[in-house]
């Protein structure tokens, strides 16, 4: 059991933090965490389009990224929904709300100067502490559990990109074959870097490559990813019982992120262009 504890915080190290944790230097730098909370002092909000993309305006004024940059959006269905996130704010802006903003933001400054090169390699290196390939000895019930509900997703992932995955009981993990880290690191090329960001924004929150390429390929969806993400979390809620003002936040904040990182992902490569005029009253 204690091998198993072990293994569980091994891997969740670093999880969804709670809004009374203190974000790390790293972490401030990846994603930015601007203020909690400032008065809103703008009308409207409109999208144009610009010589480098689509922008959003607040009255007159353009939207702009913390190190100065005007926000540009690579296409307009991804500004309408960051401009979306801006007409919502109520009498207070609430930034924590604002996940495609932040990732936004963070594509356009790049505040650790990463390259794609650098992306695909942070991305890979969750393959050998993947969520759903660490399995558990006992309980029996959670053995089972991780056995029906991981599984599938591990023979869908393995089918789909011709790899073998696989899982270990071992406190060091499965070894994952060079062959397959190969086939991701390929993959994750044909992405540019907005997407790659999205893409790490996912996996840090899941925990796993695995489940994010399932829910990038559309064989999963939010819930389903979350759900499985957090099975060893459920099958404790189910046994001993749910704290509400904890489990609850850390289910649908891990739910909001996870969603806005797969819509970015799939929002900054679309070259639709909505006809339209937006956020019109």
């Amino acid at each position: 059991m204690l091998q198993s504890l072990r293994k569980i915080s091994a891997r969740r190290l670093g999880t969804c933090l709670s809004p009374f944790v203190k974000l790390t230097p790293w972490a401030q730098k990846c994603f930015y965490s601007p203020a909690v909370e400032r008065k809103k002092i703008y009308q409207h909000v409109s999208i144009s389009q610009g010589e480098g993309g689509f922008e959003i305006n607040l009255d007159r004024r353009k939207l702009k990224t913390p190190h100065g940059k005007v926000l540009t959006l690579p296409s307009e269905a991804l500004a309408v929904a960051v401009a979306t996130e801006w007409d919502s704010q109520q009498d207070v802006i609430k930034f924590y709300t604002m996940h495609l903003t932040t990732l936004c933001n963070t594509a356009l400054d790049n505040p650790t100067l990463r390259n794609k090169e650098q992306f695909i390699k942070a991305a890979l290196k969750f393959l050998d502490t993947d969520t759903i390939c660490y399995r558990v000895e006992e309980p029996p019930g959670l053995v089972e559990l991780q056995k029906n509900e991981w599984d599938p997703v591990i023979g869908w992932a393995e089918k789909r990109y011709n790899v073998v995955i696989g899982s270990s009981t071992s406190i060091a993990g499965p070894k994952i074959p060079k062959e397959t880290k190969d086939v991701f690191s390929r993959h994750l090329a044909s992405y540019n870097s907005w997407g790659l960001l999205g893409i790490e924004f996912i996996i840090s929150q899941l925990k796993s490559l695995v489940l994010c390429m399932g829910l990038i390929d559309r064989y999963l969806t939010v819930e389903n990813a979350v759900l499985l993400s957090r099975l060893e979390e459920e099958y404790q809620i189910q046994r001993w019982g749910n704290v509400e003002w904890a489990h609850d936040y850390d289910l649908q904040e891990l739910r909001s992120r996870t969603a806005a990182g797969t819509l970015f992902v799939h929002l900054c490569s679309e070259n639709s262009t909505i006809k339209h005029k937006l956020l019109q009253d």
